[in-house]
């Protein structure tokens, strides 16, 4: 139930292994997060979601199933992270690690020190990384070697030496979607940062929908069956089957099978909590966004926050129910990479802040000042632009409630208790339901390895 990527790889990880699947899906057409489409103007493909994906360029799950044999293509720019600065300048990451130390000046030994262990080692270490945390690692010493990606990101940022370098760390930390003087936020900058130099931050040629149908092709070739306009708001929407596999959010379990839980699961996902919502835009442009710095011209994603301070104060403010003047703005430019989402000579590019669960406000000045902050003459370049609030997110996409794009808060324990303590998070006491989606362990991202996981389960427990 749920055709999202972790849906889809369980899906199809199952249907390989022999089993007859049967993918229902509440949408027109599969793909959830991964859906791409002309959602501004005619001719400019946008990724209604996830649109960068370091770890999927990165994923085991992805890499098992051989997507690119299924047409997936991974498109990288020349700059794989941007961050600029009021002075015109911008600190960078590039796919090569030694480019980016020479880059980061001074600041080079300490990115490398924070980062360059796990790129060198990523094959070894992420299935550990993205398996529940109770579980027995393959490789302890390495994995204990990332001991500090468990302290607050203001705390590992000290590294640095110049307000640049902290401020790159900042702006990776706010992938995390907390607090940064939280527990376990420098995960995010260590592992996301790690990833630029494994598989970069590519996207998918033709948009992210380019990996559900990928996805898809591998389910069809093996069997497997999809029904979209799938509605299920009670256990009898759906068909009787041995096993049921939920690509959904924790309160659609509770909704179908809460009386059917025990105590212990039911006190976890009443407990389970939801991140902050998302304020997207969504821009067509006749010209290339006028970037200041060189760096940002050359990089998919850049990072619009200013200091670590101010970056720091954005990712507070959405938990205290408010949103600073100047939030922190996650920039992409897809057309940098693959031009040929837009019309000859013409870009795309889409633009987010994070605010309070379920925020109705409209923060497009705010969006776009920040922008205007770094690319001066910005408003110039757009010929349409889009909004969508977190109850748009939410109406799109289920999962996202109030517009939490992670499905659950990625906050203090909750970073491993997803959406339970366990090994096998993925396994309901109900005979033969299992959870895979971003609720469970390793948590959002377009990875699959959820739904990887908890197919691995059910072929341990269910079809041996």
């Amino acid at each position: 139930m749920g055709s999202g990527p972790n849906g889809l790889v369980a899906a199809v990880r199952l249907a390989q292994a022999g089993a007859r699947v049967v993918v229902l899906e509440q949408a027109d057409e599969p793909g959830g997060g991964l859906r791409s489409g002309e959602l501004v103007a005619p001719g400019y493909i946008h990724d209604h979601c996830a649109s960068v994906h370091p770890l999927g360029a990165a994923s085991p799950a992805f890499a098992a199933l051989g997507l690119e044999r299924d047409g997936l293509e991974w498109l990288k720019a020349p700059v794989q992270i941007a961050h600029p600065f009021d002075d015109g300048t911008a600190a960078a990451v590039y796919y090569s690690l030694d480019d980016t130390i020479e880059a980061l000046g001074e600041d080079g030994t300490s990115w490398a020190r924070a980062v360059g262990g796990l790129s060198s080692h990523w094959d070894e270490l992420a299935n550990d990384l993205l398996s529940p945390i109770l579980r027995r690692p393959r490789h302890p010493f390495r994995m204990a070697r990332l001991a500090t990606a468990l302290l607050p990101a203001t705390a590992t940022a000290r590294r640095f030496d110049t307000p640049a370098g902290r401020a790159l760390w900042a702006g990776l930390a706010a992938h995390s979607v907390a607090p940064l003087n939280g527990f376990a936020t420098s995960a995010a900058p260590v592992i996301l940062g790690a990833l630029a130099h494994v598989g970069g931050w590519p996207v998918a040629r033709g948009g992210s929908q380019s990996i559900a149908d990928a996805l898809i092709s591998k389910l069809m070739g093996s069997g497997g069956e999809i029904r979209t306009g799938h509605h299920v708001t009670s256990r009898p929407d759906l068909p009787k089957a041995r096993i049921t596999v939920l690509d959904t959010g924790t309160q659609t379990l509770l909704d179908l099978y809460g009386t059917s839980l025990t105590g212990r699961w039911r006190r976890s996902l009443r407990r389970f909590q939801s991140g902050p919502g998302v304020f997207k835009v969504d821009y067509a442009l006749n010209a290339p966004i006028p970037w200041r710095a060189t760096e940002c011209r050359q990089s998919v994603t850049v990072h619009l926050g200013g200091t670590l301070e101010e970056v720091a104060a954005s990712e507070r403010a959405p938990w205290a129910g408010s949103v600073t003047d100047r939030p922190f703005v996650l920039l992409g430019q897809p057309t940098v990479a693959d031009p040929d989402r837009a019309p000859g000579g013409r870009h795309t590019a889409w633009a987010y802040c994070h605010v309070p669960n379920g925020d109705k406000s409209n923060h497009l000045d705010a969006v776009e000042r920040q922008i205007e902050r770094f690319a001066p003459g910005f408003a110039k370049v757009v010929t349409a632009r889009s909004i969508e609030r977190p109850s748009d997110l939410e109406h799109r996409n289920p999962n996202f409630r109030g517009g939490d794009i992670a499905t659950g808060a990625t906050r203090g324990l909750q970073i491993f208790r997803r959406p339970i303590w366990s090994s096998d998070p993925y396994r309901t006491p109900v005979p033969g339901v299992y959870l895979c989606s971003a609720a469970t362990s390793p948590g959002g991202g377009a990875h699959g390895m959820s739904g990887w996981n908890a197919a691995s389960s059910i072929l341990e427990n269910e079809l041996t």
